[in-house]
């Protein structure tokens, strides 16, 4: 009966408010912090302001931002979606730590107002530098998928949201993947309780960029670990790093990368997420090493504000020689890790759908490369072609999944 009524409420809150009050119930695991409402476009057909769209990460100056603005998704997307007006769900869940102790943690959960659910759709998002950029508080671009009747998950990962003042586990493989499928754990049972079960128990994947990785990641530990619990349908991966190592050797090959602040975070997040005990002024020039914690851990800037605060796109502005030399004692460790943290090494048996603009700079077209020629031979669509810079591609990327959705 509580159930029942905190929905009833919830409902007639939405219908009044576009900011409800927060209420809190406890649905196994889940614990609903905060319910909203919003549109997904305006009355104008104008997108939602409120939608955070990928910052442009690339430092370039003759890339064409404008490409990657909310118009070009509203003129490909209006008229198809099936509820204009979601609900918006942020929570908190038991999830793991990195060293498999339990962790509270959270995310969102995005709904259409109303119709059926179709699917679970469970998104991993891509690099965020800013908390406030984090899924549980704000708009995420990924949510727009909920408009064609899916239940979109979106984990927040540990470092963000409940757990902002922890080091996040960049490019931690196994510790972000199992952050989002903990919290589709969590959500599975809160949807029947709601009355929102969705009409088939097959999961969707999908993410871009470092989501792209950690939807391979995620759809390697589904098949493995609940095949049952969670039915893959089908999978979407955009722009990802499938491949550190590859990444790592490309990037010192080229003295440059096109998102600076992926370098320390990178770093430090395996190092935290492994254990290795790496002294980051090992790795850090010295501008880098004084303002690091500041600049990333803090948690107040986005990837770009970080990128301009670095103000430096060559490795050797970035990092030291020993750093940049992988057969150096401490640097093979860190090798090593980034090896052992690729996604490439299992067999999708469900249908994937693999994204990469041949023009990226922030996550090399080598990644793509690498990944088809290791699911050679399986259920594989690849989509590649000149989608501009990694931003530019994410808004690519956004349209051709909704649209296949």
């Amino acid at each position: 009966m509580k159930r029942i009524c905190f929905w009833a409420m919830a409902a007639l809150i939405l219908t009044s408010c576009h900011h409800p009050v927060v209420e809190v119930v406890d649905f196994d695991t889940f614990h609903v912090i905060s319910v909203q409402s919003a549109d997904v476009f305006m009355p104008d057909g104008s997108l939602n302001p409120e939608i955070r769209v990928m910052e442009n990460p690339e430092i370039d100056a003759d890339t064409k931002v404008a490409v990657t603005n909310a118009n070009a998704i509203v003129r490909d997307l209006l008229g198809v979606i099936n509820s204009n007006r979601l609900i918006h769900i942020s929570g908190t869940y038991t999830g793991h730590d990195v060293d498999g102790s339990p962790l509270v943690q959270s995310g969102k959960l995005l709904l259409p107002e109303k119709g059926p659910v179709k699917n679970m759709l469970i998104v991993s998002h891509y690099t965020i530098g800013a908390n406030y950029e984090a899924p549980s508080e704000t708009f995420p671009m990924e949510g727009i998928w909920a408009a064609k009747g899916y239940a979109v998950v979106v984990a927040d990962y540990i470092g963000f949201g409940v757990t902002k003042d922890r080091i996040h586990p960049y490019m931690h493989v196994e510790s972000t993947a199992r952050s989002v499928v903990d919290m589709a754990l969590a959500v599975k049972p809160y949807l029947e309780h709601i009355g929102r079960k969705p009409e088939s128990d097959e999961v969707i994947l999908a993410g871009y960029s470092q989501g792209g990785a950690t939807t391979l990641a995620v759809m390697d530990m589904l098949q493995d670990d609940y095949p049952k619990v969670f039915p893959i349908k089908k999978v979407y991966a955009g722009g990802g790093p499938y491949d550190l190592a590859a990444t790592y050797d490309i990037s010192m090959e080229w003295d440059q990368t096109g998102i600076p602040c992926a370098i320390p975070m990178i770093v430090q997040g395996v190092n935290a997420g492994e254990d290795l005990g790496l002294q980051m002024s090992d790795f850090f020039q010295p501008n880098l090493l004084a303002h690091y914690d500041e600049w990333i851990n803090s948690k107040n800037y986005t990837v770009k504000e970080i990128n301009q605060l670095m103000n430096a796109t060559s490795l050797h502005q970035i990092m030291t020689n020993l750093g940049r030399d992988k057969h150096s004692p401490e640097t093979a460790r860190l090798y090593q890790s980034l090896l052992g943290n690729g996604v490439l090494h299992f067999n999708p048996h469900a249908p994937l759908y693999l994204f990469h603009s041949t023009q990226d700079k922030t996550v090399p077209f080598v990644n793509a490369l690498k990944a088809e020629a290791w699911f050679k031979g399986w259920n594989v669509r690849y989509d590649f072609g000149e989608y501009g810079q990694h931003g530019t591609g994410c808004v690519h990327f956004l349209v051709k999944v909704y649209k296949d959705l």
